[in-house]
């Protein structure tokens, strides 16, 4: 594709990118969820408890985000990437080695704070940072290509390995993973970002000639466009997180085959790249805004379809609808904040946002395994989510209509 292959893409960044969206796989629900029996059993925990547990380390671990992320801007980012992946490693081979609900506690913070947490902070912010403003629609959608990779590729891995040679050692091999391939790759594609960084700050001082508003994050805080996007683009997070974080019991009432609607990730995967290949020369030609308008509606008919029908059909359908919102959320969410507010205090900017997304997706799984436990039907909590996210798409119409955007 001619749109990709331009001189301003820089292809080591996009690699970088690219890794540690990938590298996030391990701590993020769709691939932790696929080990939930097995701690529920190992543990004696109900969904409700096990959900409890780890909507507990995953509001910390975005609590802590909202500190630690902003560290980007001021950190080398050779150095900030690196012990991220090294963290990754630690939270893998302590998953494999952990004995008790305390523990497991300590488990899931770690592998949410350094993988779904730092580890998808680190791809988006870095791209969308040091891409030529041109093409950073482009850039963010090749680099965030990482998530869906991720998302075809370890469920299916992920249960047969657990089938084979246990949840222990599947984990220890991610461990293995993180620390002799991803982390050693990480450094040789940064090998010359010094003089990257030495041109993102001639771009953005200012007097520049393309020098824009650069935003605090304190400034981001107090704007009303901030606080009423927020309130809908947090919609998937919490969606999708707490859904697919009950897949096991989802497949279960819905007389599904576990294996079958694993498989679906590829569905997901497929319209997550497809749709994120679209948006970001969307973004570029359009700007990002205009785009924020729709990107709602998939999630919002993929809830639909999992309220009214019990065939798997629909699951499947409802795991691309997932895909095709989050393949435009990953490009469109990395370039949204870097158009309103500018690139000079993006990681901080980026770390408020990760860390509302992460706050978002810890309550989801407690509240729907409380509602579980109490006997709401998954149909009763699609239907409810699919009016969450009608309303989401009405403030984002109302926020980016063409004349304000």
């Amino acid at each position: 594709m001619t749109l990709f292959r331009q001189a301003d893409l820089d292809g080591r960044l996009l690699v970088f990118g690219f890794l540690m969206a990938f590298a996030s796989s391990f701590g993020q629900t769709y691939f932790i969820s696929l080990f939930s029996a097995e701690f529920r059993a190992a543990f004696g925990l109900s969904h409700g408890g096990f959900g409890a547990l780890y909507s507990a380390a995953t509001l910390t671990s975005g609590l802590l985000l909202l500190w630690v992320g902003g560290m980007i801007d001021r950190m080398d980012l050779r150095l900030f990437g690196g012990l991220v992946l090294a963290g990754i490693a630690a939270a893998s081979a302590l998953a494999a080695t952990t004995s008790g609900p305390v523990m497991l506690v300590a488990t899931l913070f770690c592998l949410r704070f350094f993988g779904q947490g730092l580890a998808s902070h680190t791809a988006v912010t870095a791209v969308a940072r040091y891409a030529d403003p041109t093409v950073r629609g482009r850039s963010v959608s090749l680099a965030a290509l990482g998530f869906p990779a991720g998302e075809a590729v370890w469920p299916a891995v992920a249960v047969a390995l657990i089938a084979l040679i246990g949840w222990r050692w599947t984990y220890g091999g991610a461990a293995l993973l993180a620390l002799g391939v991803y982390l050693p790759l990480a450094m040789i594609l940064l090998a010359s970002h010094g003089q990257r960084h030495a041109a993102l700050l001639a771009r953005t001082e200012d007097g520049a000639a393309d020098a824009m508003r650069q935003w605090t994050r304190r400034e981001v805080i107090g704007d009303p466009t901030f606080l009423w996007s927020m309130a809908a683009v947090l919609a998937p997070s919490f969606i999708v997180t707490g859904i697919l974080f009950h897949q096991v019991h989802l497949t279960e009432t819905k007389g599904w085959d576990l294996t079958v609607f694993a498989a679906g990730y590829v569905a997901y995967a497929a319209c997550q790249i497809a749709v994120a290949l679209v948006t970001g020369p969307a973004i570029d030609r359009v700007g990002a805004r205009r785009v924020a308008r729709f990107y709602l509606a998939p999630l919002a008919a993929g809830l639909v379809l999992l309220a009214v029908s019990d065939a798997v059909w629909a699951g499947l359908a409802f795991l691309a609808m997932c895909g095709a919102t989050s393949g435009a959320s990953s490009t469109l969410l990395g370039t949204l904040w870097a158009e309103i507010y500018g690139v000079r205090h993006l990681g901080a900017i980026r770390a408020l946002v990760s860390a509302c997304s992460v706050v978002s997706s810890a309550l989801s799984p407690a509240l729907m395994g409380w509602g579980l436990d109490a006997s709401l039907s998954i149909e009763v909590i699609a239907l409810a989510c699919a009016v969450y996210v009608a309303v989401g798409i009405g403030v984002l119409a109302t926020l980016f209509r063409p004349a304000a955007a």
